[in-house]
């Protein structure tokens, strides 16, 4: 036998070897927590036929003709080829997704955090109070009404009347019928509605740092709050910070409702039109459900690259 062939066999025996004693810490590992495997069965079966089944059948329909009468006919990429080279209502509904996600995104992001810093500042009920506060727009089910008086197109509008008062308009602005107020529009009113579950976490990610490396930090050198807060809180609620921007990515990329209840569908020109909406339009209107997985498949690439980009930059938190 040559030396190759024994290198070869001699590789093949160690590899063989390597995963026989990973299967054997896989399985000791199985058996030695397979009380928490029980408990946690429920959750992992829901999850895989609830979100990873969905999201896998969503990637095959996407290279399928299916109109849920017939069925599903392999189409393979003519579905994606249609959206980027034909289909220019998704390319603006993609540029504004961007927009809005490039915006919201990290401003309400930083809004999160920043304001759970200041909150957390204070003790006792007025602390919850004011989580209570900051939070509440998120779970209130009368904003849209809220904004839609504000935004009335007369000059009965909140906006309009204040600004009007003010002598900076001489007649009302139909503020989510023109087109170049509604991106703007959109983008203040989901900043505003977006201290939700990642605020949350921030406040309880701030109650949970150990006060003990305050002191520490203060022995090696931290001077003021602002490196406190970057070499000692921040690295200390990292899986908080993780969850809070996983959340915020989530959301900035899927906005339709505040689309939906502002601007219409179709918004004037398509001028409030996002991703998700346009997904909505062929999934539940026209019910092509092969074209509207690509569209989701899309969107579920953007969350991905976008979560990994993330997670590189929080990385450096710290250093």
């Amino acid at each position: 036998m040559s030396k190759n062939s024994e290198k070869a066999v001699s590789g093949e025996m160690l590899t063989a070897e390597a995963i026989a004693r990973k299967t054997g810490k896989l399985s000791y590992r199985i058996k030695k927590n397979k009380a928490s495997y029980f408990m946690i069965a429920p959750y992992f079966i829901l999850f895989f036929f609830f979100t990873i089944l969905p999201v896998i059948m969503s990637i095959g329909f996407s290279f399928t003709y299916y109109n849920m009468l017939e069925m599903p006919e392999f189409v393979g990429w003519k579905n994606y080829v249609k959206l980027f080279l034909e289909d220019d209502i998704f390319l603006t509904s993609l540029k504004n997704t961007l927009i809005l996600a490039i915006v919201t995104g990290p401003v309400s992001y930083f809004m999160c955090l920043l304001f759970a810093w200041i909150i957390n500042e204070f003790h006792g009920w007025l602390r919850a109070f004011l989580t209570l506060i900051f939070y509440a727009p998120s779970i209130c089910g009368n904003a849209y009404v809220v904004w839609n008086l504000i935004l009335s197109g007369d000059r009965y509008g909140y906006l309009n009347g204040f600004l009007m008062k003010l002598g900076l308009l001489d007649e009302a602005q139909v503020w989510m019928k023109t087109e170049s107020y509604v991106l703007p529009m959109l983008i203040v009113v989901q900043l505003w509605l977006s201290l939700g579950t990642g605020f949350l976490s921030f406040i309880a990610g701030l109650q949970t740092v150990d006060k003990s490396l305050y002191e520490a930090a203060a022995l090696d050198g931290v001077k003021n709050r602002w490196q406190e807060l970057w070499y000692v809180t921040l690295p200390s609620m990292k899986p908080q910070l993780m969850f809070g921007a996983v959340m915020q990515i989530t959301q900035s990329f899927a906005i339709a409702d505040v689309s939906l209840n502002l601007a219409g569908n179709p918004s004037v020109n398509y001028a409030g039109a996002t991703v998700v909406t346009h997904l909505l339009d062929y999934g539940t209107v026209r019910f092509e459900m092969g074209y509207a997985s690509a569209i989701a498949t899309i969107l579920f690439l953007l969350m991905i690259g976008s979560n990994k980009l993330v997670q590189k930059l929080l990385g450096r938190v710290g250093e």
